[in-house]
């Protein structure tokens, strides 16, 4: 079949939107109509080429849809189920899967590569050239053939629109604060950047009690969402948010940091470092340049004050637990999402949605694709 898809063809190029041919779903995968999917930073990285995939790749790993066709040896899911995407599929028996740690599946290894599980591509070009999909995914298109194993099947009443956001932006936020952080009631949490994902560390961190949630940006339309959400307080560099936490923890300063920004850099990580208490963690849940070293700090001040740096992918979460998580505690009203939302685009409109993005002016951009 054919669907329209953004894809990616280099470091520095531009989204083009174009036809692609489209394989059916082989044993073990779907095809999914998406509804819609967010303009994720990650997606970014690979223009700028702190992520590098295999190029051509369709872009896009933030989605929801519903399932049009099943394979062969299809057990989850069956025509007609709408289904939020992981950009992490989950084998459930690897080392990682098995012990606890699915965000870490092994099956995530290849992902950036754009091929399916059994290293053959589902996107072509009209010439015949494979492309690959982002995670596996390739949300930047209309359909898409995926694993089974990338999909979490959520009720038919859910609005998949917003809920898209839960593939990636959510959990990864919430999860930093609330696993990797571990934010525990009455801690003071100070977290660096408020996008797609720093907006969710806050609201993970104000429903996992933090007395005081720090948001730093430089950007005030960000700062006051982050309030709205969750955030205690909010500042506009790094230094005034460490005067700010001095005062307020008495000289203690922040139980953990969170850096959300999207490009991670030496001087964020030494700013965070700093404004933890002894004790404390500082969890880098961002990206940067793949090939460069960027964290510098005193090695003698991580021992003798017991500092923790902590990685954190999907928010240190598993998919298949999360994501369902996330829906009830949407549907319950304790987690925004329609909130997050500050622009919908169409595909046709997708750099101008990612330049909206880099101008600062959307918490989250979100592509929505005709019924």
């Amino acid at each position: 079949m054919k669907t329209r898809a953004a894809i990616m063809r280099g470091v520095g190029q531009d989204w083009e939107v174009l036809e692609l041919e489209l394989d059916p779903p082989k044993t073990g995968e779907v095809l999914i109509r998406f509804v819609a999917s967010g303009l994720c930073h990650s997606d970014e990285h690979v223009r700028t080429g702190d992520l590098m995939p295999r190029y051509p790749i369709v872009g896009g790993h933030e989605g929801a849809g519903v399932i049009e066709e099943i394979g062969p040896g299809v057990t989850r899911l069956t025509v007609g189920d709408h289904v939020i995407c992981s950009f992490l599929p989950v084998c459930g028996h690897c080392r990682w899967c098995s012990t606890g740690k699915s965000n870490l599946c092994d099956l995530g290894a290849t992902i950036l590569d754009g091929q399916l599980l059994d290293g053959t591509y589902r996107f072509h070009t009209a010439d015949g050239e494979d492309v690959g999909g982002m995670c596996m995914l390739g949300t930047f298109s209309q359909y898409a053939t995926v694993s089974e194993l990338s999909c979490v099947k959520v009720d038919d009443d859910v609005p998949l629109d917003k809920a898209a956001l839960i593939g990636c932006g959510v959990p990864t936020g919430w999860g930093s604060a609330v696993h990797a952080a571990d934010v525990e009631p009455g801690d003071t949490i100070v977290i660096y950047g408020i996008g797609g994902i720093g907006i969710n560390s806050v609201q993970g961190a104000a429903l996992a009690g933090a007395r005081n949630v720090v948001a730093i940006d430089p950007l005030a339309n960000k700062r006051e969402a982050a309030e709205q959400l969750g955030a205690t307080h909010s500042c506009a560099t790094a230094e005034e948010a460490a005067l700010l936490i001095h005062g307020l923890t008495r000289g203690v300063m922040a139980d953990k940091a969170i850096i959300t920004a999207g490009t991670v850099t030496t001087e964020l990580v030494t700013n965070a470092f700093n404004t933890i208490r002894k004790g404390g963690t500082v969890v880098i849940t961002g990206l940067g340049d793949l090939v460069s070293n960027n964290i510098q700090i005193n090695s003698s001040m991580l021992t003798l004050m017991e500092k923790r740096l902590q990685g954190s992918l999907f928010g240190s979460g598993d998919p298949f637990h999360d994501i369902p998580r996330m829906v009830e505690l949407y549907q319950a009203g304790d987690l925004k999402l329609d909130e997050l939302i500050t622009t919908t685009y169409t595909l046709d409109q997708i750099n101008q949605g990612y330049q909206d993005m880099l101008d600062g002016k959307n918490i989250r951009g979100v592509i929505l694709y005709d019924s």
